[in-house]
């Protein structure tokens, strides 16, 4: 056996959406912040995510976590969220999956019945509280960064749909937030080829017509996913939605940043106040449970600070070895399985 690169996985989900952490084989990027360090790995390391995510190692529907330490010196360890096109600033499915890994494996000691895991993300430093028990983490709820409303219904001109409207929210990336139902969807899994075909040309539309960026970090700008939901059940009631992760497909866990995105809509629109809680389903009927905590205020704009509740289950240990001959050191997509657009990159 030969290989150029080792490099050691434990696999694991949240609530369905695959969420894959890197425990060993790669030197952590430089930078200042985990933002920098991220830049730094889009920048300067790309073909390690190609390596993981991109056939014939990975595919479309799976995330990969790397463990860095921690820029800021209140946080317990630092991740970096690779996404089959790019890398985003805060997650919440690859955040239970991390903080679930770092307690499972032993890297951060698990203390019963609860463990307070504090984790550097690019989007800034998060608190996750796991609940434990008989060694496992039963579940992980964190206080996820501001989360506010960038636009309510804005109109975009999307191909094959005519004139949408859609809310813009950030809850750790840019989400456009669209109710399907007004498009004849039910967010069925029979369903799941429309609604991403739906979602990509929603989320280009998106990109194409409307400025968005961070205040107070342009960096993070663009929309980056589209979420297809139900109008909203009411508070505590479960609402069904499905979030279309670029390069088009269903997110198989309700979506944590994308439930505080639209908490911070349903906030805006006078639906939720402080205190209040929703539970949103997948197109799996899988859940996450939200909450907002607080209000508060990103450069005047009104902004929640919620926070998110669910579970994570490690599926396997792997290693995996690029040997010198492999004529796809990179892997490869094709169109067929790699989502509806077979883009590598937003």
């Amino acid at each position: 056996m030969r290989t150029r690169r080792t490099i050691t996985v434990v696999g694991c989900h949240a609530e369905g959406e695959i969420g894959d952490v890197v425990t060993g084989g790669l030197m952590p990027p430089p930078g200042a912040t985990m933002f920098d360090k991220m830049r730094a790995m889009q920048r300067d390391h790309d073909d390690i995510r190609r390596f993981l995510l991109c056939e014939p190692r990975g595919h479309v529907g799976r995330h990969v976590n790397i463990l860095t330490p921690p820029a800021n010196p209140s946080c317990q360890a630092g991740v970096i969220i690779m996404e089959p096109t790019e890398y985003v600033p805060m997650s919440g499915s690859n955040l239970i999956c991390t903080v679930t890994v770092l307690l499972e494996t032993g890297i951060v000691a698990m203390q019963e019945p609860q463990t307070v895991v504090m984790v550097d993300t690019p989007a800034g430093p998060v608190r996750a509280t796991a609940t434990c028990r008989d060694g496992k983490c039963v579940s992980v709820e964190f206080e996820n960064v501001p989360s506010f409303v960038d636009r309510l219904d804005a109109m975009l001109d999307v191909e094959g749909y005519g004139t949408i409207a859609a809310d813009i929210a950030f809850g750790g990336m840019f989400y456009a937030i669209v109710d399907a139902t007004r498009l004849g969807f039910a967010i069925t899994p029979d369903e799941a080829r429309d609604l991403a075909i739906l979602g990509e040309r929603i989320r280009t539309a998106a990109r194409a017509q409307l400025d968005v960026a961070h205040p107070e970090n342009p960096g993070i700008a663009g929309v980056s996913i589209v979420q297809l939901n139900r109008p909203f059940a009411g508070v505590g009631a479960a609402t069904r939605n499905t979030c279309i992760v670029a390069p088009g497909r269903s997110d198989r866990s309700p979506t944590g940043t994308g439930t505080c995105a639209r908490m911070a809509v349903l906030h805006a629109r006078g639906q939720m106040r402080v205190g209040d809680g929703m539970v949103h389903e997948s197109i799996i009927g899988s859940r996450f449970e939200g909450r907002i905590l607080a209000e508060t205020h990103i450069a005047g704009r009104t902004a929640i600070l919620p926070a998110i509740r669910g579970r994570a289950w490690i599926t396997g240990l792997h290693t995996y070895l690029l040997d010198p001959s492999d004529p796809y050191p990179e892997g490869y997509v094709v169109a067929d399985t790699w989502g509806v657009s077979g883009a590598i990159t937003q």
